[in-house]
């Protein structure tokens, strides 16, 4: 009983990695077609797909940096901010969500204090 115990144990344990391996996999799909419509200016689309990617695999950085993107071109800053903090606190230190946060934190802040004027 003890051994057939352990076993079923062992073969769950080795399906996780192959679940999220597949859960990555449909995230990455999902980002693909989201920016395919981003280039056509299909933002809410775009958001929807960056969004259903995130909720397949919460640990996608890529999802939420280009969630991030999506939202700032909606106009919507303050889901911009939380996803770029997501995307990284998820990978810290990926260049490329340093510099698109960064750059729209340079942005924001400007435009916050020119409106304070």
């Amino acid at each position: 009983m003890r051994a057939a115990l352990l076993l079923s144990v062992l073969l769950l344990s080795s399906a996780v990695p192959a679940l999220a391996q597949k859960s990555r996999s449909e995230a990455e799909k999902q980002v693909k077609f989201g920016i395919n419509v981003a280039q056509y200016n299909l933002w809410r689309e775009a958001i929807t797909r960056f969004e259903r990617a995130a909720d397949i695999d919460p640990t996608y950085a890529a999802a939420y940096n280009n969630l991030a993107i999506a939202y700032e071109h909606q106009g919507d800053l303050p889901n911009a901010r939380k996803a770029y903090e997501k995307a990284l606190k998820l990978d810290p230190d990926n260049q490329y969500i340093k510099q698109n946060y960064e750059l729209f934190r340079e942005i924001n802040d400007r435009a916050n204090r020119q409106g304070s004027r």
